[in-house]
């Protein structure tokens, strides 16, 4: 046995591939091993012969099985590092260079009129890009027959076949929301309107959406002398 144990631990520990090792385990422990054949023989021995040489087998058995796994186990990290090396980057090189991003001129014009405007005490307020006929002209004086309220000038949304509603628009200014925070909030107020709005314009001076800022102060003692602001 002490040779059985010398031949296949020496082995398993040169071995340099599973295949290899593989071949090994079939040699010593599988079903026609050597050391397999060894432990069908225990039936062949005396009582008194088996009680010393079964011990020894599984030993030996459990023994060559440990060294089996151990050595699958370090040529398994092996092979991971050899990968790993192949696949090496060095992340601490600086990486291609991206041109940042810069804010968009409409946008940094809207933050700097709101700011100032900020410091001045007015608050920013907001509202529905798609208005109610109502909110965008009537509520503002604007008649039915003004021109501004043409399809040509205006984009109208339409109303489901039967629904006698007025239509929706997309908004044509900023003043509805004057409307309405005067409606939720009453006087006095200080407020500025920024926000999109459309018109159905297309020229080389005209977008169909264009940006815009109202102002909106109801105060008591309020002239058109604090336009000097």
């Amino acid at each position: 046995m002490d040779d059985l144990r010398e031949k296949y631990v020496g082995l398993i520990a040169q071995a340099s591939d599973e295949s290899t090792l593989e071949d090994l385990r079939v040699q010593a422990v599988g079903k026609k091993g050597e050391i397999s054949l060894q432990m069908r023989s225990l039936g062949k021995m005396s009582a008194e012969e088996r009680q010393v040489a079964g011990p020894k087998l599984n030993a030996l058995k459990d023994e060559i099985n440990s060294a089996l796994a151990a050595k699958k186990t370090a040529l398994a990290d092996a092979a991971l590092d050899e990968r790993l090396r192949g696949e090496w980057l060095d992340v601490t090189l600086p990486a291609r260079g991206r041109p940042a991003g810069t804010i968009h001129p409409i946008s940094q014009v809207t933050e700097e009129v709101i700011a100032i405007l900020a410091d001045l005490g007015f608050a920013v307020a907001e509202g529905p890009q798609i208005e109610s006929d109502w909110y965008n002209f009537d509520a503002l004086n604007i008649p039915g027959h003004h021109p501004a309220r043409a399809e040509m000038d205006t984009f109208y949304t339409h109303r489901a076949e039967g629904d006698e509603r007025p239509p929706h628009v997309l908004r044509t200014h900023t003043s509805p929301v004057q409307i309405r925070h005067m409606e939720a909030q009453g006087a006095p107020c200080r407020i500025i309107c920024p926000g999109r709005v459309y018109r159905a314009d297309y020229d080389q001076t005209h977008t169909p959406m264009f940006n815009q800022v109202e102002g909106l102060a109801i105060d008591k003692d309020i002239s058109m002398a604090n336009l000097k602001w």
